[in-house]
Formats: structure tokens, C-alpha cells, sequence
């Protein structure tokens, strides 16, 4: 079957921007200028323009026409971003920006839940255990690049400043927030997949439908073996590098 004409032409599009033909800020050929290059009509034109917006590629703005966005910084995911740090306040996730903490935003709701299924699995729990859910949007210089939600046992952190959002974000984060409970966390496990988008990731993260996203579920294990948090963790996939470095004996 032929590829329908506007995806050939996004295609094309897409070339040419990858090519440097269209450098980054470029102004993209009005739609009948677009039209009569490609012997086509504005309505195949605009569907191929959505197709890479979509995709992040280009931006419309009203009376600036079309433009060739930006590429969002790639930013690294190095395997021991847990460790602990000395000097000024960070997190895993500054740590992943390379921001500091006057760059950081945290948008944040916290609500009691009781553990469905798949969370009571993850923290070897049994269902309907009651959990707090922190809700978290990450902003890097007002940017949304993180969303999670991040379970904890509320026996745990019940009547705690870990329990109050006014003391997020906490500098070194969960890990840290568990030792100032007297809870030493000594691994941490992380498992990565990646798709499209939600409507409500797109939507939180300010990306198109067409740009792909990682989501990690990590948790917090305790040195008596407790799993004393997991989270589910979603980050734009075009600016995400997970990085991990592995020692071999022979």
C-alpha cells in the first residue's frame, strides 16, 4: 500500500531538518509556498506540518509562521546518581539536569492510597496496605522534564516531616529522607521501559503525541530487606540517556 502523500512529505520534511537545510530558528516555507514545491495541496501541507510537530521538530506560533524548534538538552542518567553527595543541596534529579537547586522546581500533591496489586508486589506487601502517593512534576529552570508518583509505607512516615509537602523537595531526596527516619536504604533497583505518550504525560510534559517517553519503576530497599519505597517514574524520551557502567571480573 502507498505511504499516504503528507507522510511523504513529512518524511521529506524531516530530511531536510536532519540534513541542516533548516537550521535550528529557520522559518519553515509558508503552506502555498510548501504547496506548490511539493504539487500539493494546504490541507496535505498542514497535516504533514502536525505530523512533526508532533514529533517536536517544529513549533507554529500565531503571525510567526512555522518554525525549527529548539532540540531539548540530552541530559545523562549515570547508574550511581543515588550515591550520597557532600556540598551544596541536590538530588538523583539535579544530579540528572546538572542544574543547581535555585534552578529546580518541585510541583507536588500528596494523598493517602491503599496498595493495588501491582504496588503490594513491588513492596512484597499485602493488598489494600496503606501507602502515601506523592504526586510530583519536576521543573528544571520552569521546564517540565519529570513526572512520578512515589509510594511509601505510611507506617513509615505518618506524623513525619517526610509526610508533609512543605519540606519538598528534600535535598538527597528519598534516600535521605529515609535515614532521617532511622531507615538505612541500601540498594536501589531500577526497570526501564519506553512508548508514546499519554494524553496527561503529553500534556505535563509540554510534548508532542509523536515524541516517546521512558518510564522507570524504581524502589528503595532497606538494609533488613523492606522495600520502604517505589515509585513510577515518567521522562521525555528524546533528551534522556541512561548510563550505566558495569565491572568485570575476567
Amino acid at each position: 500500500m502507498e505511504e499516504p502523500g503528507y507522510l511523504r512529505i513529512a518524511a521529506d520534511l524531516r530530511r531536510r531538518i536532519t540534513d541542516g537545510e533548516f537550521q535550528i530558528g529557520d522559518q519553515i516555507p509558508t503552506l502555498p509556498a510548501l504547496a506548490t514545491e511539493y504539487d500539493t495541496s494546504q490541507t496535505t501541507i498542514r497535516n504533514s506540518l502536525a505530523v512533526l510537530k508532533n514529533e517536536g521538530l517544529v513549533e507554529t506560533q500565531a503571525r510567526a509562521g512555522t518554525r525549527v524548534r529548539e532540540r531539548p538538552p540530552i541530559h545523562r542518567m549515570p547508574a550511581d546518581r543515588y550515591r550520597n553527595r557532600t556540598g551544596a543541596p541536590s538530588t538523583p534529579y539535579t544530579r540528572d539536569q546538572n542544574i543547581g537547586w535555585s534552578e529546580y522546581r518541585l510541583d507536588k500533591m500528596f494523598e493517602t492510597v491503599e496498595a493495588t496489586p501491582e504496588l503490594a508486589a513491588l513492596f512484597g506487601s499485602e493488598v489494600g496496605e496503606r501507602l502515601l502517593a506523592r504526586h510530583f512534576v519536576f521543573n528544571d529552570n520552569g521546564n517540565p522534564s519529570q513526572m512520578s508518583t512515589s509510594y511509601v509505607r505510611l507506617e513509615d512516615v505518618e506524623g513525619t516531616p517526610v509526610a508533609d509537602p512543605i519540606h519538598e523537595p528534600w535535598p538527597g531526596g528519598t534516600r535521605a529522607q529515609m535515614a532521617s527516619l532511622g531507615i538505612r536504604v541500601v540498594e536501589v533497583t531500577e526497570s526501564f521501559t519506553c512508548g508514546m505518550p499519554t494524553d496527561q504525560e503529553a500534556k505535563t510534559l509540554r510534548i508532542g503525541s509523536g515524541v516517546p517517553v521512558i518510564r522507570l519503576t524504581r524502589r528503595h530497599i532497606a538494609e533488613d530487606g523492606r522495600v520502604v519505597e517505589a515509585a513510577h517514574i515518567v521522562r521525555r524520551g528524546d533528551s534522556t540517556v541512561v548510563e550505566f557502567s558495569i565491572k568485570l571480573d575476567d
